[in-house]
């Protein structure tokens, strides 16, 4: 589905990411973990156009996204959760849920709204609640509902369990699963490494802007250099 290769990512004169390539599969929950500033969020906004790679390729289904703005890429059917969630603050939960189905025809608005209430019940409670008084599990619901609308086949998450109480936490990727059950494609950037790779069948490790290490999540959960630097082992 997803085809990144050999991508070079640059800020002015740093070298941010450093010929990097990986790909993600229909159905799959992929993750890419990392300590801060290792890359892992360049690495999604370089996918969803917001970024632009100096050299490499990156293919989603079968096509170049090369020069494609990030409203296009959307449109297509890639969709990003961005870090610290960017919801529309003064909106209420309904509007924000509106915005994120701006490359859909007007006719399925309202039942990809429903769609999204079925997901996440207490959103439905919150709908006409202006978005900035939510609590920051329920802004976190507010971002991956509005990514929703658009229909994504690929769903990028950038840190979702960023600031939230461990309670919290649990109910995110509980939420992760649900949409993968129920056939969403999906590529993770976590800071929690542990619940990261216990959800995802594939995960790629970042050191500055480089994959050290590759493998299954339960492989790289045994991976004793991974267990030291990112799991407390």
């Amino acid at each position: 589905m997803l085809k990144v290769q050999d991508i070079n990512v640059y800020y002015g004169a740093i070298h941010a990411i450093k010929g990097v390539s990986f790909d993600v599969e229909e159905g799959e929950i992929v993750t890419l973990i990392g300590a801060n500033g290792a890359g892992k969020s360049t690495i999604l906004n370089t996918v969803s156009g917001l970024l632009h790679a100096k050299t490499g390729a990156i293919e989603f289904l079968g096509k170049s996204l090369a020069g494609v703005p990030a409203h296009r890429i959307v449109g297509q059917g890639l969709a990003l959760v961005p870090e610290g969630r960017r919801i529309f603050l003064q909106m209420t939960v309904e509007e924000n849920l509106e915005m994120g189905a701006f490359t859909r025809p007007n006719a399925a608005v309202g039942g990809g709204i429903e769609r999204v209430y079925e997901q996440f019940p207490r959103l439905k409670e919150r709908r006409k609640q202006i978005a900035g008084t939510l609590s920051g599990g329920e802004q976190q619901m507010l971002a991956m509902g509005r990514a929703l609308m658009a229909d994504p086949k690929l769903l990028m998450l950038d840190e979702p369990s960023m600031g939230l109480a461990p309670i919290l936490v649990d109910q995110i990727f509980e939420i992760i699963q649900r949409l993968h059950q129920a056939g969403t494609t999906i590529l993770l950037v976590e800071q929690n490494a542990q619940m990261a790779l216990s959800v995802a069948d594939r995960g790629y490790v970042l050191e500055t802007g480089k994959i050290v290490a590759t493998g299954t999540g339960q492989e790289l959960l045994r991976n004793e250099s991974v267990k030291r630097a990112y799991l407390g082992g």
